[in-house]
């Protein structure tokens, strides 16, 4: 019988399907929804020790949906991180560990281009009783000023001293959250875990510009008219997420073995969640698809995931992590197979033209069968 327990850098996860952090993972209550509904970990929305600069603004969401079906396939948000004060926070964090003492609580936190403040938020987290850090180094919109999110995560160098900071007093396993807003994945995922991270998550939302509105030719959201470039999300993203995903397992394996990976992009059912771990994922994460469906959808996401271990006989989520990165190769090796393939099969079908008895002559392919049995 198939069990989707697992252990990730030391946290012992009843299953891999992960709350996101952001609106999901907003405060206690929800996060004790998430437990109560069964989810595997909790990431909250993203702390930091001065929130009195974080000023939401409504509409703060925009949709794209399908032509034919009107689903929603694309998610744009330009929400900030958490607006509750750190001091809140810090209660609530020793509440839900009190009253959820086996629920896995991962922390997100960010902070400026400051060693002492990066290293006073692990500190009074951990005591606070935290299960686990996700520095976030890559949302991709507000307070660029202030040099957080994107704005140090783009760069390898300052994302690699950040985690420094963070790795000489974290005594908790931490994971560098990563943007896809660069050229090569592999650059801020090597810095991460050069500073001794032992994991990394990605990816976080794609930069962009959802649409314009054709009536008020306003880009959305509009807020008083204006808005601003935000993050993309839900299932739009998810080939470009399996694909960075693809290429950060591939640098681990081969340079920084036993480090781990949690894969975001897109994740709404059970099978989408096997795509990634067949890409090297530990863990997916899951926050726009809690936006879409609730809370429960997390019991069919597991029931879709252990039909497929099932169905292909995998006993653990380790039987199949990562099994499908060997099919990837270089163009000039696709060539190459493909020639030796279809010689193959060419040479198999001059093979069974031959004739090996003389009953086996046929008068209609008499010239052919004569070809297949001549040299020269």
């Amino acid at each position: 019988m198939p069990t989707l327990e697992t252990t990730v850098d030391g946290l012992k996860l009843p299953n891999p399907f992960v709350i996101g952090s952001g609106p999901p993972g907003t405060n206690a209550n929800v996060i004790g929804k998430a437990f109560d509904e069964g989810w595997g970990a909790v990431i909250c929305k993203t702390v930091s020790l001065d929130a009195e600069k974080v000023v939401n603004v409504q509409p703060r969401y925009v949709r794209l949906r399908s032509r034919e079906s009107n689903e929603i396939y694309g998610w744009e948000n330009i929400e900030l991180i958490s607006d509750r004060s750190f001091d809140t926070w810090i209660d609530e964090f020793k509440q839900i560990k009190d009253k959820y003492p086996e629920g896995v609580l991962i922390a997100s936190i960010m902070e400026e281009y400051n060693k002492d403040a990066w290293q006073e938020i692990v500190g009074r987290c951990e005591e606070a009783g935290v299960d686990s850090f996700e520095l976030n180094m890559s949302c991709p919109h507000g307070l660029p000023e202030r040099r957080m999110g994107a704005a140090m995560g783009e760069n390898a160098d300052i994302l690699e001293e950040v985690c420094g900071w963070v790795m000489e007093v974290a005594k908790k396993p931490v994971w560098a959250k990563l943007t896809p807003n660069v050229t090569h994945i592999e650059d801020p995922t090597r810095a991460a875990l050069k500073a001794g991270c032992q994991g990394v998550a990605a990816i976080n939302t794609i930069r962009s510009v959802v649409g314009v509105d054709l009536e008020t030719l306003r880009p959305e959201p509009s807020v008083e008219g204006y808005t601003t470039p935000g993050g993309y999300s839900c299932q739009a993203v998810m080939p470009i997420a399996l694909r960075m995903c693809m290429e950060i397992s591939t640098c681990i394996d081969k340079e920084f073995p036993g480090r781990t990976l949690s894969g975001i992009g897109g994740v709404e059912t059970g099978n989408d969640a096997a795509q990634f771990i067949l890409l090297g994922a530990d863990t997916v994460q899951v926050c726009t698809g809690v936006m879409k469906m609730g809370y429960r959808c997390v019991a069919e996401m597991k029931d879709q995931l252990l039909a497929f271990m099932e169905k292909h006989k995998f006993e653990t989520l380790e039987d199949f992590k990562g099994h499908s990165l060997q099919f990837f190769t270089t163009h000039a090796d696709l060539v190459k197979r493909q020639a030796e393939a279809r010689a193959a099969k060419k040479a198999a079908h001059e093979k069974e033209k031959m004739i090996k008895e003389d009953a086996e002559w046929d008068g209609d392919d008499f010239v052919e069968q004569s070809d297949a049995l001549a040299r020269g």
